[in-house]
């Protein structure tokens, strides 16, 4: 097997302002990346954070979404070209996406 790494992204369940991130934009994320790479898990529980922008502090309720992929440029440019779009599209100032080589088994 290839080798592998894991990438995962924190999607905010709250916009900036506080309200509620719709059902559909989050289901849209998971559909698009089962579409492009086939398979996806996700967290059930809540990932809480706490960080400040500008002097604001902002308290974050996150879902995880967890890929692993073939350890690949061509995937590391889809996953930095994503990470513009899910900044739009959850309208967040930040969207943080990790990864870490992973070996399976």
């Amino acid at each position: 097997m290839n080798a592998r790494r894991r990438y995962e992204i924190l999607l905010p369940l709250q916009f900036n302002d506080g309200s509620a991130v719709s059902e559909h934009l989050l289901w849209q994320t998971v559909e698009e990346l089962e579409s492009h790479f086939g398979a996806i898990s996700w967290d059930s529980q809540v990932v809480r954070g706490i960080w400040a922008h500008e002097g604001v502090v902002h308290r974050d309720n996150n879902t995880r979404l967890v890929l692993d992929v073939e350890d690949s440029q061509e995937n590391r440019a889809f996953f930095t070209g994503l990470k513009e779009t899910l900044k739009q599209r959850f309208d967040q100032i930040e969207i943080w996406i990790t990864s870490y080589v992973v070996d399976v088994i």
